[in-house]
């Protein structure tokens, strides 16, 4: 299972980019693998300012469908726009080019309260 050092996480499943003010957000490999196929991405929150840990979004699989919750309170700037006609990129690259969504955060702080490597392997048990 790839869990990148350099990335933050969420108990949510989460993984989390910082360049800068800018958040790129995406769903870790384990949560792909528990998911399964995934065939649709719903993000209709562009250009909304959302808080941490409210349902932004949501990603469907072949089995269910799971809510999407925002790690930074913050303007969702950008949606991953090829995921629209490829929901798997989540599968296959999950780390790249299956990221979410990217975020204009407001509250720097809030970073602390994200987990690092280590945190988030004592979460999934790894």
């Amino acid at each position: 299972m790839n869990i990148p050092a350099e990335l933050k996480y969420t108990k949510d499943h989460e993984w989390i980019q910082i360049d800068g003010d800018i958040a790129t957000v995406g769903i870790t490999d384990f949560a792909q693998g528990e998911l399964g196929d995934i065939v649709y991405v719903d993000v209709d929150t562009l250009d909304e300012t959302i808080d941490r840990d409210e349902v932004f979004g949501s990603v469907e699989a072949v089995k269910t469908v799971s809510d999407l919750f925002m790690p930074l309170t913050g303007e969702i700037v950008e949606f991953n726009e090829s995921l629209e006609d490829e929901p798997e990129l989540v599968n296959s690259d999950a780390y790249g080019k299956g990221w979410l969504i990217k975020i204009k955060f407001s509250d720097v702080s809030e970073i602390k309260e994200l987990l690092d490597v280590e945190g988030y392997k004592e979460i999934i048990g790894a």
